[in-house]
């Protein structure tokens, strides 16, 4: 796993050198046995692990064991545990099925000796068949939007921490990621419609590896999908400390090849919240409008105060 530097006008800014190399370490596993691998975690702006670091680590866990030729179709997955920031997570690989045209693989994510994360991903030959899909919602264009460093510093006075801003900018340094409409934490105590969008693509160019791509939208699917259920009640987030939440469950469905470091438009909304959890669904488009993604997550949501 390697990047080249963002070349070409309208390019993702290069930021820290190292901050998406940090990020595609982070996804390089070290295989310890036959479908045994071992990855590494980093200090986080909460606690515990970020959960699509865990995804998507199991994830390249996965297709560590599948053919080349087959593509991850869809994964579907229960976060256990908060994991530890400051130890390395081991992740399991069951082969659960080799069919003549789809492969099923099961991983469990261990730290301390406990499960963390299990994950179930299926991979399929590619082959041509019946196709039809939505119409991509209209959007701003990303090239108009302000970077993460040009809004943050604007919604800093809602931050229970003043140095929020700082860090969530070094969490977020190997993803370009620019709201259509202001993040909750901009608008604490105004109710709004339950919808946000999101453009967002890797900090530098990729290889051309499917699986890297898939990976790395499955890391940022875990950022921002649940800031609808925030905006529903006027709620800011663990940045202004007026919630606490956690993710319970998350599942994706890949329709259609992209490219995670070219811009890719995050339609998100949030059609229930209830018995302290909230639901989030979202649809991920190409910048040309083909719908290459659908997720859906559920997690804890508490008010506070």
């Amino acid at each position: 796993m390697s990047i080249a530097p963002p070349a070409g006008p309208g390019d993702p800014p290069p930021g820290p050198d190292t901050a998406l190399d940090d990020l595609l370490g982070l996804l390089d596993l070290e295989p310890i046995e036959r479908d045994i691998f071992r990855g590494e975690s980093r200090p986080t702006i909460v606690p515990r692990v970020f959960g699509g670091q865990v995804a998507a680590q199991a994830l390249v866990a996965a297709g560590r064991t599948v053919p080349a030729e087959r593509g991850a179709h869809s994964l579907h997955a229960y976060f256990l545990r908060m994991g530890d920031p400051g130890a390395p997570i081991v992740y399991t690989v069951d082969r659960i099925r080799d069919g003549m045209s789809f492969t099923t693989r099961r991983v469990v994510a261990v730290q301390h000796g406990r499960p963390i994360f299990h994950l179930s991903a299926s991979f399929q030959t590619y082959e041509e068949g019946l196709d039809h899909q939505a119409p991509m919602p209209s959007a701003p264009d990303p090239d108009s939007l302000p970077t993460a460093a040009e809004a943050l510093p604007s919604y800093a006075r809602h931050f229970t921490d003043p140095a929020t801003a700082e860090r969530l900018l070094e969490a977020r340094a190997a993803v370009d990621l620019r709201y259509a409409n202001p993040p909750p934490y901009a608008t604490v105590g105004e109710v709004r419609e339950p919808r946000s969008q999101v453009w967002f693509r890797t900090a530098g160019k990729l290889d051309d590896d499917p699986l890297l791509h898939v990976c790395l939208a499955t890391y940022v699917s875990d950022m921002t999908l649940l800031d609808s259920v925030l905006l529903a009640h006027g709620r800011g987030g663990w940045a202004v400390g007026d919630v606490m939440g956690a993710s319970l469950d998350h599942a994706m469905w890949f329709h259609r090849p992209f490219r995670a470091d070219e811009w890719l438009l995050y339609d998100q909304e949030s059609p229930s919240a209830a018995g302290g959890r909230g639901l989030g669904q979202a649809r991920i488009w190409t910048r040309d409008g083909r719908l290459a993604i659908t997720v859906i997550q559920e997690g804890v949501i508490r008010a506070l105060g």
